[in-house]
C-alpha cells in the first residue's frame, strides 16, 4: 500500500478550509499563555523578594533559592501549556486523540521500567531542590568540577567553570557536592615570609590590612568579620607560612582575598618585610673543602 500524497493534501487543505481559523486562535492563545506564564513568574518572583525583604530582609541566599524555583516552575507550567495545547490541535484536527493517549499511557508504563537513570535524575532533582542544596547563582564543586551554577532543572544541573566550558550533570549522576557560596564564603591566606623575619610582627601587620579593609568603603560592606590569623601554619623549604581567613558576602571571598594580598604586598614594602623566594644553600664537608680562587690582572 503506497502512501498518496496527493489526497493527504488535498484533505489537508479541505481540513485548514474548515478548520484553519480555529487552529490559528489555538496557536494565538498558546502563544500569549507563553508570554502571560513567563511576565506572571518574573512579576511573581520579584513580588515574592520585595515581600521578603520588607518582612525579613532580602539576602543573596534568599533570592537565590527564590529565582530558582521560579525557573523550575515556569518550566514546568510551560510543558504542561504546550502538552495540553497539542492535544487541543489535534482534536481540531479531527484525530482520534484516544489511541494516542493509550499508547502515551502504554509508552509511560515502559519508560517507568527501561528508563530508571531519567526517574533516578527527576528524583534526584526535586530533593536537591527541596533541600535547598544548591541554587542558580551558587559556585559549586559537583564530582569534582567546579563552575558557577547556570541553570538547574530537575533533571540536570549546568555549570559554567572559569573558562568559560559549560558543563551538563544529570542529577542522578551527582556523587560528591560542595557549595562554596552557601551562607556565606571565606577567603582562606597562606602568607609566605622569610625565616629571618618575626612572625608576630607580620601577623600583627595582617590583622592592621584586615582592619584598613574593614574601614573602606568599597570592600568594607563585603567583609562580614574581622580577620582571623590562626598563626604560624608550616615551615617550607624557604620559607614560614602564616594561615589567616577572611568571612566574607557569598562570591566575594576571591574579589576580597586578591585586594588583602595586594595591600599586603603594599605593606611588607612600607615595613620591609621580605617575601621569599627559592634559593639554594651549598655547604662543604670537612672531607670537601672549598677551594681557593685567585685572580692575576694580565699586564699588558
Amino acid at each position: 500500500m503506497t502512501f498518496n500524497f496527493a489526497l493527504f493534501f488535498k484533505n489537508l487543505k479541505a481540513l485548514m478550509a474548515t478548520n484553519g481559523p480555529e487552529l490559528l486562535i489555538t496557536l494565538l492563545i498558546l502563544i500569549v499563555l507563553h508570554f502571560v506564564i513567563r511576565v506572571f513568574m518574573k512579576k511573581l518572583s520579584n513580588l515574592l523578594i520585595n515581600r521578603v525583604s520588607k518582612r525579613e530582609g532580602i539576602t543573596i541566599e534568599r533570592e537565590k533559592r527564590i529565582t530558582t524555583i521560579n525557573s523550575i516552575f515556569t518550566r514546568i507550567a510551560f510543558v504542561l501549556l504546550w502538552g495540553i495545547g497539542f492535544i487541543i490541535i489535534l482534536g481540531e484536527l479531527n484525530v482520534n486523540i484516544a489511541p494516542i493517549l493509550t499508547g502515551l499511557g502504554i509508552f509511560g508504563l515502559a519508560l517507568s521500567f527501561g528508563a530508571q537513570s531519567l526517574v533516578k535524575d527527576l528524583i534526584s532533582g526535586i530533593f536537591i531542590l527541596i533541600e535547598n542544596q544548591i541554587r542558580i547563582g551558587d559556585v559549586v564543586v559537583i564530582n569534582g568540577t567546579g563552575g558557577l551554577v547556570e541553570e538547574m532543572g530537575l533533571r540536570t544541573t549546568v555549570l559554567r567553570d572559569i573558562e568559560g566550558t559549560v558543563h551538563v550533570f544529570p542529577n542522578g549522576s551527582i556523587n560528591t557536592l560542595s557549595n562554596k557560596t552557601r551562607d556565606w564564603s571565606a577567603c582562606v591566606l597562606n602568607i609566605d615570609i622569610a625565616y629571618k623575619e618575626d612572625p608576630e610582627r607580620v601577623m600583627e601587620i595582617m590583622k592592621e590590612v584586615g582592619e584598613s579593609m574593614r574601614r573602606d568603603e568599597e570592600f568594607g560592606g563585603l567583609i562580614l568579620e574581622p580577620i582571623e590569623v590562626f598563626g604560624l601554619d608550616n615551615f617550607s623549604e624557604s620559607s614560614v607560612v602564616i594561615k589567616a581567613r577572611i568571612k566574607t558576602l557569598p562570591l566575594k571571598q576571591w574579589t576580597i582575598a586578591r585586594e588583602f594580598r595586594l595591600q599586603l604586598k603594599k605593606a611588607f614594602d612600607r615595613y620591609g618585610i621580605e617575601i621569599p623566594f627559592p634559593h639554594l644553600s651549598i655547604c662543604f664537608g670537612e672531607t670537601s673543602k672549598p677551594f681557593g680562587l685567585f685572580l692575576e690582572k694580565k699586564l699588558d
